[in-house]
């Protein structure tokens, strides 16, 4: 029988996988100099943690949540977002008593039951930054300001677009007005905002419905209705993104999809044309901690997916060359060396050269065709002759440069090779 990978899923190969490698650095790097530092949470949680943080009434609950029992009976979910359960360890690990902010990133693989297309996957992966702790305007665009730089490093063409929907209680009242607007329309909206307009009017403007959207132009928005506070503080937000070069527009459509988002919202969009789309968004959520029974602790942060940031910087001609040659490629002309050929490659290892040494038992011209699929930078042959001598003839495969070492002097052989490597 044959099996392939689940719908939604798929495998990546080491020819990618290197890329993976090379963004995954380039965010540690990063959050590193920022002085976040790196959590892991784990991949399944109480389905509460969820229904509690990221909100009922949202298209990932209602809708996307990988959800089962386990054998005793108690509710789990697949995580489907990172905040959540970066929240549920702070508040159970007793974060708070740590001095603020409290800087954490993580990248996680998630789960979610939606449409799979270019980019969009049941299995995906995201980096995200989350800092506990501040309240203060400068916070908001310091985690603004790690993600820009993350993109800047990358190469990638992107712009900040950037809202505020307020506090709880501004939002209250705005949520009447969003309410007794749609009212008249109800009939025109597609089933899922009919259900919205009862449960939660706000998520109406985020729905990419066109039907929907024609509706929406019209709307009032939450950026015009704030209070005093929450005004002054996007005001404050966007000071400091001007005193760090940071450029922006405001986007007052920007709501984000879940409800623990208070405050200052935002996303980063790619400005190369045919690949215009969000490669990260974020937010201020200062009453999620207290929501899941923890203190009251603000906390802002930002996340991105992995599949969406790689198509992303294909298409922008970002992603750098990162093909992996051996340095050196032992070959054996007889059965006999295969230890004295192990022994070596183990040493030069330990050195720090990238090895391989023949396995397969092939024969010598095999091996040396295969070496040269592989761009292996050396070829070392050993046999009888060389058994017996202690010495072997070491081919730059490139210039066909040829050298006599003895290949019993591990040290001397790694110095060779690594001479040439440094010049190269």
């Amino acid at each position: 029988m044959l099996y392939n990978a689940p719908r939604g899923t798929r495998d990546i190969l080491p020819d990618e996988t290197r890329l993976w490698q090379y963004v995954e650095d380039k965010f540690r790097s990063v959050c590193d100099r920022f002085a976040y530092e790196e959590i892991r949470i784990p991949t399944f949680e109480h389905t509460e943690v969820f229904l509690r943080s990221v909100g009922e009434t949202t298209d990932v609950v209602q809708k996307e949540m990988y959800t089962f029992d386990d054998k005793s009976g108690r509710s789990l979910t697949l995580r489907p977002e990172g905040t959540a359960g970066v929240a549920r360890s702070f508040i159970e690990q007793g974060m708070s008593s740590n001095p603020y902010p409290v800087r954490l990133y993580y990248l996680l693989n998630l789960f979610r039951y939606e449409r799979v297309g270019k980019g969009r996957y049941r299995e995906f992966n995201q980096f995200g930054v989350e800092a506990f702790g501040s309240g203060e305007p400068d916070m908001d665009a310091e985690v603004i300001a790690l993600a820009d730089l993350f993109f800047a490093e990358l190469g990638l063409k992107r712009r900040l677009h950037i809202n505020s929907i307020g506090c709880p209680e501004c939002r209250g009242e705005y949520q009447k007005l969003l309410y007794e607007y749609y009212l008249p329309h109800a009939a025109e909206l597609c089933p899922d905002c009919q259900q919205r307009l009862e449960r939660n009017p706000l998520r109406l403007i985020d729905c990419k419905v066109e039907s929907c959207r024609a509706i929406s132009r019209s709307a009032p928005r939450l950026l015009d209705y704030l209070d005093e506070d929450c005004r002054a503080h996007f005001d404050r937000v966007l000071e400091f993104l001007r005193s760090l070069g940071i450029e922006y527009t405001i986007d007052k459509d920007i709501v984000r999809g879940l409800d623990y988002y208070t405050k200052t919202v935002f996303e980063f969009v790619s400005e190369n044309v045919g690949t215009q789309g969000t490669i990260c968004g974020g937010g201020r959520y200062d009453t999620l901690i207290e929501t899941m029974g923890g203190e009251e602790v603000p906390g802002v942060g930002f996340a991105l997916g992995v599949e969406r940031l790689l198509m992303e910087l294909e298409a922008q001609g970002c992603l750098p060359e990162l093909a992996q040659y051996p340095d050196l490629f032992i070959a054996l002309q007889t059965e006999a060396a295969g230890a004295a050929a192990a022994g070596l490659a183990l040493e030069l290892r330990r050195r720090g050269l990238r090895v391989v040494s023949e396995v397969c038992g092939r024969s010598l011209r095999a091996q040396l065709k295969q070496a040269d699929r592989s761009a292996a930078r050396w070829v070392l042959v050993l046999g009888g002759n060389e058994l017996e001598t202690g010495t072997a003839e070491l081919r730059q495969m490139e210039s066909g440069e040829r050298l006599t070492v003895n290949w019993c002097d591990a040290a001397a052989v790694w110095q060779e090779i690594k001479e040439n490597k440094d010049a190269n």
